[in-house]
């Protein structure tokens, strides 16, 4: 096997879980061939560049084996090398990430109760005037 589609190697190198998420990751741009924007039909070869974005970090791999079966993860890591480049921002990235804080961590509580609500809605001027009725009378 000399090819094989950019959307069965993804799924058989265990980036995605479903080819199904790979053709939509595809599909909306984040995977890229040889530095051209791919479409899920795209053959891969080896030696072939494949850069493709996980959240923040956008991975660049040189493609290694092919392999149209998903086996387990030791053996979908040999598919593939990637670049000193692509590690080095995954660091980074890992790094930024441990070192600011999460926004949720700083929430003490959830949703506000009937009575924080009522609370804050005074406190914010957004009294109904004693009104028992929307209407403008």
């Amino acid at each position: 096997m000399d090819k094989l589609r950019i959307d069965k190697w993804l799924w058989a190198a265990r980036f995605y879980k479903t080819r199904s998420l790979a053709v939509e990751e595809i599909d909306k741009g984040r995977v890229k061939v040889n530095d051209l924007e791919a479409k899920p039909s795209r053959e891969v070869k080896v030696g072939d560049t494949v850069a493709l974005r996980q959240g923040p970090v956008t991975r660049t791999l040189v493609v290694r084996g092919i392999s149209s079966q998903r086996g387990p993860a030791p053996v979908a890591q040999q598919l593939y090398e990637e670049t000193e480049e692509s590690l080095k921002l995954k660091t980074q990235a890992a790094e930024q990430r441990h070192f600011t804080s999460d926004p949720a961590s700083s929430l003490e509580h959830g949703r506000p109760t009937k009575r924080d609500r009522r609370t804050l809605d005074k406190a914010q001027g957004k009294e109904w005037n004693n009104r028992w009725s929307a209407s403008v009378d």
